[in-house]
């Protein structure tokens, strides 16, 4: 199978991330009660979910690598069926070690993400390739809206009375057990649709070409990519921008609930709304934006942005006294309260500028690879988002708990300035596929 219509493979590229990215949405409202119900502390459960991100680390640049020398549907293809087997495991955990187990195995199948900004460089050109990139960011965007939904669903009293009443007695039926199959299920039907639909982005004669490379010095041409066009810059930054937005990841729910007393539902509305503002901005505004400003400004916008809005989380109370309460929105439902109103303003065009940021970004770097390093290079960049995700909450939990609640959050937009910084001294020229277009807004 080959590329014959970009456009289908785009969507087709779409539709597997989203599904993939849908899976692993639905155990987010599961794992931390999970752990805890092996007995496990908080800070254990933590580190069950950091895991996921550790292993991501250490197997994206490998999968990306495997994607430019084997071809991109071979790996993902595999990622999907390592996906399969370690939700299926996940469910069946009878113990915590298992449970481990099957995270970090979730966390090795989870560094596919390079291979599919990899296979969107490979079907865009260079003009196109913001777009292509934020519908990927999109696919994200609404598998976590969408996910941890489903997770609710399938943990639900009356589905699990159901599956009880149904299943062997050799398989477990629980809150826990029935939205890891549910991802397991899901996953296995992105596998059978990836194998009929997905065809191979990577011509064999650029394949063999990458291994001959990688036979002579994978790691010296790895290393060298990072000290070459601009590179390096980008995934220091993309490593930055990872590790100050892991503040408000992993601390917005301990921030509502001891601010406004909000609970799993309440909390699943806020994070919504978040992904929806994400997924609109991905997937339809950030086209437009770079067309008329560039990737490079557009990225030095996103990380000025959230300097102001992930520094101002947690003082949203302070600013409620401005605003008038809204009524419920429904028939039945709770009045949003003042402060959580301007809490909204605040993370909207927070969301807006970390969409546009991440976009921007990929695609630069992108740009400042050659055909034959894009794996590699978002290989890298992945690295530096999962490795910030690994040891961004640890601190981010250490500082809420240890200094104060607005901690983490100043921190993480104190973290967006040295970003500005770096982007504004990027000589953009240097990049190897970047046009002339962008050229232009190298700085002086």
């Amino acid at each position: 199978m080959s590329v014959d219509n970009s456009r289908r493979a785009l969507a087709v590229v779409f539709v597997i991330v989203f599904v993939d990215l849908l899976g692993f949405g639905i155990l987010i409202p599961v794992i931390p009660l999970y752990a805890l119900s092996f007995g496990a502390t908080e800070f254990v459960g933590s580190l069950l979910i950091a895991s996921y991100s550790a292993m991501q680390f250490l197997a994206a640049p490998f999968l990306g690598r495997l994607s430019d020398t084997r071809g991109r549907r071979p790996v993902l293809l595999l990622s999907l069926t390592g996906s399969v087997i370690a939700w299926t495991l996940f469910g069946l955990a009878g113990s915590l070690a298992v449970l481990f187990a099957a995270r970090m195995l979730a966390g090795v199948m989870g560094g596919n993400i390079a291979t599919a900004q990899a296979y969107i460089a490979d079907v865009t050109p260079p003009e196109d390739r913001a777009r292509g990139l934020g519908l990927l960011g999109a696919a994200f965007g609404l598998g976590f809206i969408f996910g941890p939904a489903l997770g609710g669903f399938f943990a639900s009293e009356f589905v699990v009375s159901a599956a009880q009443s149904v299943f062997p007695a050799w398989v477990p039926a629980t809150e826990f057990s029935l939205p890891s199959f549910a991802a397991a299920a899901i996953t296995g039907a992105n596998l059978v649709a990836a194998y009929v639909l997905l065809p191979e982005s990577r011509p064999p004669e650029e394949r063999v070409a990458s291994r001959e490379r990688d036979r002579e010095s994978r790691l010296t041409e790895l290393a060298d990519a990072l000290r070459t066009h601009g590179l390096g810059t980008l995934v220091v930054s993309f490593f930055l921008v990872s590790f100050a937005f892991s503040a408000l990841e992993s601390q917005f729910v301990f921030l509502t609930n001891d601010q406004y007393g909000y609970g799993a539902t309440e909390n699943a509305i806020l994070l919504t709304y978040f992904g929806v503002i994400i997924a609109i901005v991905q997937g339809g505004l950030i086209g437009p934006l770079t067309d008329r400003y560039g990737e490079y400004r557009v990225a030095i916008a996103g990380a000025a942005i959230q300097v102001f809005t992930l520094a101002a989380v947690p003082f949203a109370p302070y600013f409620g006294p401005y605003i008038p309460s809204v009524e419920p929105l429904l028939p039945v439902g709770p009045t949003l309260p003042s402060a959580v109103i301007a809490l909204g303003v605040i993370v909207t065009p927070l969301a807006f500028g970390n969409a546009i940021t991440n976009v921007s970004l990929n695609t630069l770097v992108s740009r400042s690879a050659t055909a034959d390093e894009q794996g590699g290079a978002f290989g890298l960049t992945q690295s530096a988002g999962s490795l910030a995700r690994t040891f961004g909450p640890a601190l981010a939990g250490f500082l809420y708990t240890a200094i104060d609640y607005w901690a983490p959050f100043v921190l993480g937009g104190a973290l967006m300035i040295p970003i500005v910084v770096l982007l504004a001294r990027l000589d953009v020229s240097l990049l190897a596929g970047t046009s002339e277009s962008t050229r232009t807004e190298t700085p002086e």
